[in-house]
């Protein structure tokens, strides 16, 4: 194992070699020291020489808390991960990279292209900035995919299988001139990955969206990723919307009807969404009361837990309302087949009065969503007719 992990080190730096001896990828906007000196000591460049960074704005963030913007003077901005502190800085088509730069700092030149993009929840963002041609290759195959103009991209071959998370194609990426990765947070169980694609001078950027405590949260990073691919205008556009959709479904009268969310696991367990996680807050927001009010630990980052089946019956056997998470396994079709997964459930309140809905298997990758999928919530609890977005109901039990 480790004779074939030596091979394929030596293989990708002969891949490293042929595409130049500083940098692997002369359109990407990455830029070794060796090569920032080197364009700045240039007599062709046509940029000015020396060039600083000053300060101009700030962009203030409404509930996002784990990335910054900071914009300075002639167009460059500055992407901070808080989470773990990682910065890029953007640097405009045809300006000169500033000197005296931190060396942690990773340089990006506009446009922004050849991305690996692992990360599910963000190419939603990108489809619907118009930026999938900034993305050359998926961690996912096409059949992973349930946003239709991410498998339009992967039929043409415009978006390339680079493998998953913890076994990503290096050869493909690094012959292909991949310019950054961005991943999830499930990165942080191959550490290895992230060394070894920053030695290939591939940058590392780590979507944190799922931390965010707001559900709106999450819809935010659109303006995260706008300012990546210089689309602000845009994202701004489209955060407004889905904060409009919260304002109009908070206005409304409260119901207080109880929910469960939950599925039903390969071994007979019930996970549940922990309290503090954004799910019972979209139920809270929407009018409705999450069933488990004190559930879990709201000092971790987990969002579930699984628990056995009879402590789930002794909670969520009166709630008003039952919602299938159809994110795992696709889904039920009608309560029969749900009953099939679980036979308790027929004692259930919400069986009995025909109140069981289930989530369409796409809305997880549909991450600019989450004003829609409320806004399903609060007409379920409304009881208001007509079709929904992400929330189908399940036939009643017979």
């Amino acid at each position: 194992m480790r004779k074939r992990k030596k091979a394929l080190v030596l293989l990708l730096m002969g891949l490293l070699w042929l595409y130049g001896c500083g940098s692997p990828y002369p359109d990407s906007g990455i830029m070794s020291d060796i090569e920032k000196k080197s364009e700045s000591d240039s007599d062709t460049a046509d940029v000015d020489v020396g060039v600083e960074l000053v300060y101009d704005r700030s962009i203030e963030l409404q509930y996002a808390e784990n990335f910054k913007i900071d914009h300075y003077e002639g167009g460059y901005t500055l992407l901070t991960i808080t989470m773990d502190g990682t910065q890029f800085l953007i640097v405009p088509e045809n300006r000169e990279v500033p000197q005296a730069l931190d060396k942690e700092i990773a340089v990006l030149r506009q446009p922004i292209k050849d991305i690996y993009l692992v990360a599910s929840s963000a190419m939603d963002i990108f489809s619907e900035l118009d930026g999938l041609a900034s993305i050359s290759f998926s961690g996912q195959k096409e059949d992973g995919w349930f946003i239709e103009s991410a498998r339009e991209e992967m039929r043409k071959g415009n978006i390339l299988y680079a493998g998953k998370y913890s076994k990503p194609d290096y050869e493909r990426l690094v012959s292909n001139h991949c310019a950054l990765a961005i991943e999830n947070t499930m990165i942080s169980h191959s550490p290895e990955v992230v060394e070894n694609l920053k030695n290939f001078g591939i940058p590392v950027m780590i979507d944190y969206s799922s931390y965010e405590s707001h559900p709106l949260g999450r819809v935010e990073w659109v303006k995260f990723y706008g300012a990546l691919l210089g689309k602000e205008e845009e994202a701004e556009r489209i955060f407004t919307d889905q904060a409009a959709i919260l304002e109009r479904v908070c206005a409304s009268e409260r119901t207080d009807k109880t929910v469960a969310f939950f599925f039903i696991t390969s071994n007979g367990l019930v996970q549940v969404r922990q309290s503090s996680d954004y799910v019972p807050k979209m139920i809270e927001f929407a009018g409705g009361s999450y069933v488990f009010q004190d559930l879990g630990d709201s000092e971790t980052k987990r969002s579930t837990m699984n628990m056995q089946v009879e402590e789930f019956y002794a909670g969520a056997k009166d709630a008003d309302f039952l919602i299938y998470n159809s994110s795992i396994d696709g889904g039920v079709s009608g309560v029969e087949e749900l009953l099939d997964k679980c036979e308790l459930l027929a004692d259930f309140k919400a069986v009995k009065e025909g109140n069981v809905w289930c989530t369409t298997n796409d809305m997880y990758q549909q991450s600019l969503a989450i004003g829609y999928f409320m806004e399903d919530i609060h007409r379920m609890l409304q009881g208001e007719k007509g079709d929904m977005h992400y929330l189908y109901h399940l036939d009643d039990h017979k």
